[in-house]
């Protein structure tokens, strides 16, 4: 302050001084008519103090900014911590499945930033949950226009869309991603999965192909791997029924060319054989291929295929050369006693499914042909112990297939489970098991692969 003092008093000092050396008067002239006379000491002083002003004006217009900015920089750190907060406390809302609280939470995160990508993802993921399809679509769509290549948040409106039926547009969805990330692990999936809902397996092959050659980990490769072999023989299936054979087998062999023990195609091709007329050839392949899998579905669709050529002789063969194989086995000497019993060779049906009785405590189809058998020969007393032990056999004799994987049961064989939708997982075997003694079945040499309950 002493500063500015001395300062204020020098600056008088100079200019009166300057007043007495310059006494002369000076024109100003504002526009053409108006004009001012002031001594030219007052004039400096004016334009001293005019850019003064200036500077002080500027100066505080600067500060003003200043202080603005501030103002709103500190108004918008606290809306962002309040919405960090509102999103932290809504996300553990959401992952412990509280899904009204997390809803109200987000909400209140859109309230302060409607444009919040995260939320908008997680409350559609909510919206979904709840089967609200359609306002889950316009939350990930909005998010979407937010940030047009975030992949989560177009895997989540692909999802979406799924859920909703609306097929087409899911896959679109899903290819875009592709298209930003050609090797992204979930859309690939994805896409392969909804081809496979909807049957087009054509559409599928690619896709799977593309999933094989991911650095993926040895159970993960396998799996994709059997997923694959399906896709080629739902394609070889569907070339079958357009009949164009050739490509069907093709689609066949591949699948055994990666996989020798995969049953469905060596079935496939046997279909192909018969579609051209060549039994023979046919019955030649389920042959080998029963060589090679040992899989009893096999010699049940060569027993059918030899009794309809007529020549029983063969299927007969073809199951004692198994049985002389693997002499222990039930099942074998079962489906052959129910050959015998098929083609009215009464007593080589007892003799061989009379074997097996003394072997198994619960075997109602067993039971059921014995008790045919007893009724024939005369011995209904023998007949009717016989049908108590199966009381609970079905009108016929069929054979019962179930999946290994999902416990699915079923009389009608495919070659892709009708439950869990995996290929080649159909077993067969007759034999039921009372749960209360399946420990004790479980222990007898029959009892690979392991018997199941049929519901």
């Amino acid at each position: 302050m002493p500063l500015l003092i001395l300062i204020f008093f020098a600056f008088i000092g100079i200019v009166g001084y300057l007043a007495q050396l310059n006494p002369e008067k000076v024109t100003l002239f504002i526009t053409r008519e108006t004009s001012y006379e002031m001594p030219v000491t007052a004039l400096i002083l004016f334009s001293t103090a005019f850019g003064g002003l200036l500077v002080i004006l500027s100066a505080g217009i600067r500060e003003t900014r200043n202080l603005f900015l501030n103002w709103k920089y500190t108004r918008l750190q606290k809306k962002e911590a309040q919405v960090e907060t509102y999103y932290t406390e809504a996300v553990n809302a959401f992952l412990g499945k509280r899904y009204r609280d997390a809803t109200l939470l987000f909400q209140k995160v859109l309230a302060l930033n409607p444009n919040h990508v995260s939320t908008l993802l997680r409350l559609g993921k909510i919206q979904r949950i709840e089967k609200n399809f359609n306002e889950a679509i316009r939350l990930h769509r909005k998010a979407r226009s937010l940030d047009e290549q975030n992949i989560e948040v177009l895997l989540a409106l692909s999802r979406d869309l799924e859920e909703a039926q609306r097929f087409e547009e899911a896959i679109q969805h899903l290819k875009e991603i592709l298209h930003l990330d050609e090797t992204n692990v979930a859309a690939l999936t994805r896409l392969r999965d909804l081809y496979i809902r909807l049957q087009h397996w054509e559409e599928a092959h690619p896709i799977q192909e593309k999933i094989l050659k991911l650095p993926l980990s040895s159970e993960a490769n396998q799996k994709e791997r059997v997923i694959f072999l399906g896709i080629k023989y739902e394609i070889g299936r569907l070339f079958l029924q357009r009949d164009q054979k050739e490509i069907a087998r093709r689609y066949f062999k591949g699948a055994i060319k990666l996989e020798k023990g995969f049953l469905p195609a060596y079935i496939g091709i046997g279909e192909v054989h018969l579609k051209e007329g060549k039994t023979e050839l046919a019955a030649a392949l389920l042959e080998k291929a029963y060589e090679m899998t040992n899989h009893l579905i096999l010699l049940h669709r060569l027993e059918d295929l030899y009794l309809e050529m007529g020549e029983p002789e063969k299927i007969l063969q073809v199951y004692r050369k198994a049985i002389d194989k693997d002499r222990h086995n039930t099942v074998l000497k079962f489906f052959l006693g129910k050959l015998y019993y098929r083609l009215e060779m009464i007593d080589d049906a007892f003799e061989t499914l009379a074997e097996i009785d003394a072997h198994v405590e619960y075997f109602p189809d067993l039971h059921k042909i014995l008790g045919n058998i007893y009724m024939r020969r005369g011995e209904p007393e023998s007949a009717v112990e016989a049908f108590k032990k199966g009381l609970k056999l079905k009108k016929r004799v069929l054979v019962p297939y179930y999946c290994a994987q999902c416990d699915y049961h079923t009389i009608e064989w495919s070659g892709r489970c009708g439950r869990c939708g995996r290929w080649n997982t159909y077993q067969a075997n007759p034999i039921l098991v009372d749960k209360a003694h399946k420990k004790a079945l479980a222990e007898t040499p029959y009892s690979t692969p392991h018997p199941r309950e049929i519901i």
